[in-house]
């Protein structure tokens, strides 16, 4: 029969677990035994119980917590997946878009469906030029007219505002460097950029300022405005939102490469692409990243057409993708990757990259001119080419050759396709037939996209002049 502290234990300070008085280390933990408290065995085997049950109860509780941070984990990762790479939480706003409303012009060529055109058309220009307004230097800036004001620029640094009818200046606005960008007017405010890294905001009557906004490099990007913002590129290699009010920066994206595109707003979407040879696609409200295509698109501002953006790229390839499609996680950078599974016979084929709906080469050099629709036909300069495509198959249904480079972008109004060339001419041509109707000649390069208003087609020249054409 055991004696003295045998017949004792000690509860351990640090496991709570007891122990026989005579050992110097705890036999469950082995830290030192440091109580003068003895208990006897049977309160030991007590407290032995409740330590125990403690134990289960901590486990089951383990248990339950990381059960519940698995689920709550696991319901994060969904959420992220559903918010990141589809439209089951939130859809972008279907009705928030740049196409104008009845006497505005929101977005570069007018509309969405990039006509070029406003007003009563209903008498088409017949090729006699009505009136001509000179500028110091060459015009690439496309027209816009709104309320009987042609508002342009030149790279003479100077944005100018004519009355539509008789060619005089009613204001002019100087930069002090050369404007590209192309106009919008919105609610009596014409928003343009300019190369010394403004956006400008003015009065549409009397070209006050409004505001301006500063990115440092070029805007050669032309603004839409759509649902009281004001979306361009920079060459900071930003696309910016802005309140189309004050010019305070709502939000920006940054992407690889200047962004000289003209963005367009359709279905809660802005569509743009940049120098880094990428079509991108961003929710509108908040630069939401949504779809990013790779196709060596750099000049090309997009035309759509319901839910399908179309434009062109660098190596003379037209393209039409889905506009409501989004990149999966890394999929352009694991596309090469699984090319190269499924050559070696280990992977399936793999899927189309998200919004591949198809593209066609129609063009040897770069497409330079941003596409029009009309009719279930794309009108686009290709080459030397004036071209119309069938939108069903993306296939040329005709071409019309010009004498140089097609960089203009053409108005599409009745049946008649209006457009410049590098030849120095502006063309009228029958969309059905691709037959010539008719044709001036300017003194220079024509890369200024028209515009037609009230039967009169506007557009300018590097010879420093502004056409009026009726």
């Amino acid at each position: 029969m055991g004696t003295g502290d045998d017949q004792y234990y000690v509860v351990c300070s640090i496991c709570h677990r007891p122990s026989p008085a005579s050992r110097f280390l705890c036999q469950y933990c082995w830290s030192r035994l440091q109580s003068d408290v003895k208990i006897s065995k049977a309160k030991a085997d007590e407290v032995m119980r409740q330590w125990e049950k403690r134990a289960k109860q901590k486990k089951k509780i383990r248990r339950i917590f990381t059960a519940a941070g698995a689920g709550v984990l696991a319901a994060a990762l969904v959420v992220a997946f559903l918010y990141n790479y589809t439209d089951t939480l939130q859809v972008p706003s279907p009705t928030l878009n740049s196409n104008p409303a009845d006497g505005q012009w929101s977005m570069f060529r007018h509309d969405l469906l990039h006509s070029g055109a406003t007003g009563n058309n209903s008498m088409l220009p017949q090729g006699q030029v009505q009136w001509t307004f000179t500028t110091k230097r060459p015009i690439y800036s496309s027209p816009t007219v709104v309320d009987g004001i042609v508002y342009f620029g030149s790279e003479d640094g100077t944005l100018y505002a004519l009355d539509a009818v008789s060619g005089n200046e009613v204001w002019e606005y100087p930069t002090g460097v050369m404007i590209d960008s192309s106009p919008t007017v919105v609610d009596g405010i014409v928003y343009f950029g300019s190369h010394d890294g403004n956006l400008y905001a003015l009065n549409s009557h009397t070209g006050k300022i409004v505001w301006d906004f500063f990115t440092i490099y070029p805007v050669d990007s032309s603004p839409a405005v759509a649902g009281g913002v004001v979306y361009f590129g920079t060459g900071d290699c930003h696309l910016y939102a802005l309140n189309s009010l004050t010019g305070k920066k709502l939000w920006a994206f940054k992407v690889g490469d200047p962004v000289y595109i003209s963005p367009v707003v359709a279905n809660g979407i802005v569509y743009f692409g940049s120098g880094d040879s990428w079509m991108y696609a961003l929710r509108a409200d908040n630069g939401q990243f949504r779809l990013h295509y790779k196709t060596y698109v750099k000049d090309s501002s997009p035309a759509m057409s319901g839910k399908t953006v179309y434009f062109g790229d660098q190596i003379g390839n037209l393209w039409a993708i889905n506009g409501q499609a989004r990149s999966w996680f890394d999929e352009n950078q694991l596309e090469p990757v699984w090319l190269q599974l499924w050559a070696m016979g280990v992977a399936p084929k793999p899927p189309p990259l998200s919004g591949s709906l198809w593209g066609y080469h129609i063009g040897q050099n770069q497409i330079g001119s941003s596409p029009a629709i009309m009719n279930s036909k794309l009108f686009v300069g290709v080459d030397n080419n004036l071209v119309a495509v069938d939108l069903a198959n993306g296939k040329p249904l005709w071409s019309l050759q010009t004498g140089d480079f097609v960089k203009s972008s053409p108005v599409v109004a009745g049946n008649t396709i209006y457009i410049g060339s590098d030849d120095g001419k502006v063309y009228a041509v029958d969309a059905t037939s691709g037959q010539e109707i008719w044709h001036i000649t300017t003194g220079d390069k024509v890369e200024s996209s028209p515009a037609l208003a009230d039967g009169i087609l506007y557009v300018g020249s590097f010879d420093g002049k502004l056409y009026a054409i009726k």
